[in-house]
């Protein structure tokens, strides 16, 4: 190629790099945790909805719980010059970094179920998910009578996570006569399973689970059942997925589950989007009640 040929190469992809920006300017980059979990495919669902209903580019890019994935779409997203991102942290301190260089190139962050530590966002979308922990505790102590032993499976680099747990901790703090015997880190469905079965080995007389989201209660029913301890164990569940919906109904050990609603939650972020596109004031925090749904 020659001298000539490759300046013009380099000018070419240089207006296609353009033009692709100026693709993207108007729009939103949306940086989600995972898709491997049915709240986060339902909050990319609703998402993609309201973007079209508001005619609005939104460029969904998943991270899969990889921190260095997460950060390097957002960089992305940066480059394109979207107006607003929208993220799910996958790590709620790890993320600050890049939540940091969006506002410093002038794009919004809305954050939606998980919230960055150390940063001032446009806006939290999520559960009130204090609230929600504080629902499970109580739930829990009226399915023991207000006495036994529970354990926890817990997501401790998730600040969301974490605010539920506290909930359920001070609930049950309240309650004197139960206690908490364990609690452990159980991330995915597989790893919560092998926690469970730990749990129940070495505590063999627990009387509830409380499982940080319903991929970790579902795991924990079926440790239940492996172990042997059907009817004796009462296990609660937090997102409100139809999967964990379903279990309540029909398992006899999945007693009950925290109810959020990515649905909402995806709307709403869109929407806030939207309004700081326009130039109008939002709330910094827009929490969603959430709620309790047991066997009928």
């Amino acid at each position: 190629m020659s001298l000539s040929s490759f300046a013009k190469s380099l000018l070419a992809g240089a207006t296609f790099a353009l033009v692709a920006a100026s693709a993207h300017a108007d729009g939103i980059g949306v940086s989600l945790l995972t898709q491997q979990h049915p709240f986060y495919n339902e909050l990319a669902k609703a998402i993609t909805a309201e973007a079209k209903e508001k005619n609005v580019n939104a460029e969904i890019a998943i991270a899969n719980q990889d921190l260095n994935k997460q950060l390097a779409d957002i960089e992305d997203f940066i480059v394109k010059g979207v107006d607003t991102i929208i993220m799910s942290p996958v790590d709620s301190k790890g993320a600050l970094a890049a939540v940091m260089r969006a506002q410093t190139s002038g794009i919004k962050v809305v954050t939606v179920d998980v919230p960055v530590e150390g940063a001032t966002v446009a806006s939290y979308i999520g559960t009130d998910n204090y609230a929600g922990g504080v629902k499970a505790g109580e739930l829990m102590a009226e399915q023991l009578g207000g006495k036994g032993n529970v354990a926890i499976i817990d997501y401790p680099l998730v600040q969301s996570v974490v605010n539920r747990v506290n909930g359920f901790k001070d609930a049950i703090a309240k309650h004197p006569d139960i206690k908490i015997v364990s609690i452990q880190t159980g991330i995915t469905r597989a790893e919560a399973l092998a926690v469970a079965q730990n749990m129940l080995q070495a505590n063999p007389d627990i009387n509830g689970i409380f499982g940080f989201g319903d991929d970790a209660a579902l795991a924990a029913s079926v440790a239940v059942k492996s172990a042997g301890l059907t009817g004796k164990v009462k296990v609660i569940g937090f997102d409100g997925m139809p999967e964990a919906i379903k279990a309540v109904d029909s398992d006899p050990d999945m007693v009950g589950v925290i109810q959020q609603f990515p649905d909402q939650m995806g709307k709403l972020a869109v929407d806030t989007a939207v309004k700081l596109k326009a130039g109008e004031t939002v709330p910094e925090s827009q929490p969603i009640v959430p709620g309790v749904y047991v066997k009928k």
